[in-house]
């Protein structure tokens, strides 16, 4: 009787094996590939997607990671500027220091879900440049350039043909006008790129117009979207996660803007709606591919008269992509299946250029040919489990040094490769001994090259967005069809000067009311010559100063040693230049060099190096600082507004936790918290009230701005209630050249040490506040109003103050960091007239 039941329970099994849709399987060792994985999905589709923004971290994360992890779609992040305008969460790098950091992250928050990177902006100083927060899309085309601006971004479109775009914001008056007007350009794009007429340039450099087959934006009414995409509620079982955690996972990575959260595995849905199409689309779609070929099969299906004529290639080509995919996940099969795919690839460009078909459509298949190429060749790379890698001796390096480059390959698959070369790519101009003899490695078996690599005396200097100078050219064949692909080192390897000069402080302010007799400079200089070096250093100084000493002679034994040199600068006693530079240089080897080498270090992303000329710039301007003035100053971190108060002549002491917790706060006249300082300094949260008691008892506090997400309490944390403005976009004045109304300009505030007038107002960086509270206790009293020019109202909470016991409590959400670090002289003033308030009535 056993037999029969066996026999029944094997044939359910079985009928279930059928009826259940099977997974990916995972590895030998029960642990998913998700390399092999991710490699392999890519061939499923030949839709491709692109999701435009205006800055890193602007993506669409969840709806990327959907489409290109599960989907198989070729997807791009297409982003405008590189975030120097933000704010910075983990250092103090501003500006271009902080760009690079972000663009950092974007590249690796794009490795995570597997999405090509477009960025507009190419340099440092590139117009495309986040300039700080724009309430218009007028200002921000007019700041960057609407034509250069549109002209890449069409190029761009035309290179990487999306048959469907996505902005990743609205045009609407809620929104950065730095999003609206990436917003205006792809919907501008959806006709123009099609238009040879529309930057004919383009064709002359071999470029083809293109027609965007779909064009979405992010759905007006979520109850009613044109189509929901659900990403939250399937956990992929390749990577554990669902689609939004995945996407999560890659905004962890902008560590600078403190994205990332953690998301349970629950419905979640984004929503979008059709705006531009080019064929008819149902009013509500049933996927994002209605409409459009997704597979060379579908491809083929669609095919009539004398284009059927390509049919059995493009078929072919498909069963190829498919029979890769099922082989996962044996790399091994993978490897053969994926080479056989290679040669059906190119069969089917070879026929299919050699028809008489329709233009449109041969350029098309080409170009999805030849991407279906790339993507094999990934998954050629991955199965092979050919580890590759390039080790400089010397990643710093020098103009007229000679380094060894070694190139190691190590056959950790199951398949043997045949006719390896190990190369190496560098510019042009650089000499390079040494070669690679094509020869096969059988499983296990390893092979290094080493090469001797000069660099020319004229060698450009590292530059953070240009491509690797170093990396090996891999290539190798299976069953007699070839792969060829690129291995960067794991280390950044820059041309850097032979010796930088880092010159501190990086400004001088001179105070015209009490001229320093002396102004002490500190040279910092870091070798980068492979071994000892001698250098000279010295100052390049304004006409009517003195410098000594007039130059130091320095050794260095070794590479990336440092040595410091001081110069002690003498201005003249009167009729110091109101702007003036002091350069810093340095001669080694009968070269001269004038670079500040800033090292980029950070966990999250590969180490990088912002080279900028080694210079401090000046400023000199009347500035009264009462006697008795004595600041303790809160640091965030987000701000160095301390240390440029210090060097002016201010009496300024940074408060540790402990002189916060249980110091005498009450040999201070002031006390001033830095930006965002209940995020920065997790002592405020349990000793606030020991800083209202300061003011409770005659002190004078004043508190800077907090962005809505920093902890701030408006019930709590101020003597009486201040609420933030939300949305914060539009609690903000970005023009920095707008009219201040300033309501009693006889107070003390505007009176005392320093007189503040009109021109202490020009000049401002960036913008002129953030954070506006939006409401506020009556017994706080207001003092300025300032408005953007769409604003239809004045703002009038940007200098808020109280009395409170025997002390008087200030917010103030004016950007003094910007300012004061800018070296803008009406921010010292007016900052220095804010701490000195209690001063004021013993005059």
């Amino acid at each position: 009787m056993k037999k029969p039941i066996i026999g029944v329970l094997l044939s359910f099994l079985l009928l279930l094996s059928i009826l259940i849709p099977q997974a990916p399987l995972t590895s030998a060792d029960d642990e998913p590939d998700q390399d092999l994985w991710k490699a392999i999905t890519q061939l499923k589709t030949t839709t491709s997607f692109m999701n435009t923004g205006a800055h890193p971290d602007d993506e669409r994360s969840h709806l990327l990671a959907y489409l290109s992890l599960k989907e198989g779609v070729r997807t791009s992040s297409n982003i405008a500027n590189r975030g120097e305008g933000g704010q910075n969460e983990i250092g103090q790098e501003l500006g271009n220091g902080l760009g690079i950091i972000r663009s950092e992250e974007l590249i690796e928050a794009s490795e995570v879900t597997n999405v090509d990177l477009i960025i507009l902006s190419e340099d440092t100083d590139d117009p495309i440049y986040d300039f700080g927060f724009s309430k218009t899309p007028e200002e921000t085309f007019e700041e960057w350039g609407e034509e250069l601006t549109y002209e890449r971004f069409i190029r761009s479109i035309r290179e990487e043909r999306p048959e469907i775009v996505f902005p990743s914001f609205l045009d609407v008056d809620t929104q950065h006008g730095h999003h609206r007007a990436i917003t205006i350009l792809s919907l501008r794009a959806f006709d123009d790129a099609a238009d040879p007429s529309v930057f004919p340039e383009h064709m002359d450099e071999g470029l083809t117009p293109w027609q965007i087959k779909k064009m979405y934006l992010p759905a007006v009414d979520n109850n009613n979207p044109t189509l929901s995409i659900e990403v939250g509620n399937e956990v992929d079982p390749i990577y554990g996660k669902t689609y939004a955690q995945l996407g999560e996972e890659s905004r962890y990575l902008h560590k600078s803007q403190g994205m990332g959260r953690d998301l349970p595995v629950a419905p979640l849905y984004v929503n979008l709606d059709l705006v531009k199409s080019v064929n008819d689309i149902p009013e509500t779609e049933d996927s994002i591919y209605d409409g459009l070929d997704i597979t060379f099969k579908e491809a083929a299906e669609q095919l009539s008269g004398s284009n059927n004529q390509i049919r059995g290639v493009l078929l072919q080509a498909d069963r190829a992509l498919n029979k890769v995919i099922n082989q996962f996940p044996d790399r091994g099969q993978t490897l053969l299946a994926a080479h056989d795919a290679l040669e059906d690839i190119e069969n089917a460009k070879k026929r299919i250029a050699s028809r008489n078909i329709d233009p449109e459509l041969q350029e098309d298949l080409l170009f999805k040919l030849e991407v279906k190429q790339d993507q094999l060749t990934e998954v050629s790379q991955v199965a092979s489990s050919l580890d590759v890698s390039v080790d400089v001796e010397n990643a710093a390096l020098t103009r007229g040094g000679t380094y060894t480059v070694s190139v190691q390959a190590e056959n950790n698959g199951d398949q043997t490769l045949n006719d390896v070369e190990l190369g190496l790519n560098t510019p042009e101009d650089w000499t390079v001994q040494g070669s690679s003899t094509a020869q096969s490695l059988t499983p296990g078996e390893t092979n290094e090259v080493q090469y001797e690599v000069t660099v020319p005396e004229d060698a450009e200097f590292y530059h953070p967005y240009a491509p690797f100078i170093l990396s090996a050219d891999v290539s190798y064949a299976v069953n007699g069809q070839g792969v060829n692909y690129h291995v960067n080192p794991e280390d950044t390897v820059a041309v850097l000067p032979d010796v930088a000069v880092h010159i501190t402080p990086d400004q001088i302010s001179i105070n015209e009311l009490d001229v320093p007799d002396d102004v002490q400079v500190d040279m910092t200089l870091t070798n980068y010559v492979n071994g000892s070096a001698e250098a000279s250093a010295y100052l390049d100084i304004p006409d009517g100063w003195e410098v000594s000493p007039s130059e130091a002679e320095v050794e260095f034994s070794e590479q990336l040693e440092t040595q410091n040199v001081t110069f002690t600068l003498s201005p003249p006693e009167e009729n110091v230049d109101d702007e003036f530079n002091v350069e810093g240089l340095v001669d080694v080897n009968g070269s001269t060099f004038n670079t500040t080498v800033q090292l980029i270090d950070y966990d999250h992303i590969r180490t990088q190096y912002y080279l900028y000329d080694a210079e401090a710039s000046g400023i000199s301007f009347d500035l009264a600082i009462p006697d008795g003035l004595k600041v303790g100053y809160i640091d965030s971190g987000f701000d160095r507004i301390p240390e440029y108060l210090q060097n002016i002549g201010i009496d300024l002491t940074l408060l540790t936790d402990e002189e916060i917790a249980n110091g005498d706060l009450s040999e201070y006249t002031t006390i001033v918290q830095g930006i965002r300082s209940f995020r920065g300094r997790d002592i405020l949260a349990q000793e606030n009230d020991r800083l209202l008691n300061f003011v409770n008892n005659g002190g004078h506090l004043i508190v800077q701005y907090h962005t809505p997400n920093d902890g701030w309490d408006d019930a709590k944390h101020a003597p009486y209630p201040i609420e933030i403005g939300v949305p914060s976009i539009r609690w903000r004045v970005t023009d920095k050249n707008s009219d201040v109304d300033i309501f009693n300009p006889e107070h003390e505030l505007f009176t005392y040490p320093n007189a503040i007038s009109d021109s202490d107002w020009e000049g401002w960086v960036q913008e002129r506040a953030l954070y506006f509270p939006m409401s506020w206790d009556d017994r706080y009293e207001t003092f300025i109003g300032m408005k953007d020019p769409v604003d239809p109202e004045p703002y009038t909470s940007g200098i808020l103050m109280a009395e409170y016991g025997e002390g008087t409590y200030m917010h103030t959400n004016l950007v003094w960091y910007r300012q004061i670090q800018g070296q803008v002289p009406g921010g010292y003033r007016l900052f220095t007239n804010l701490m000195s308030y209690p001063l004021a009535a013993e005059e």
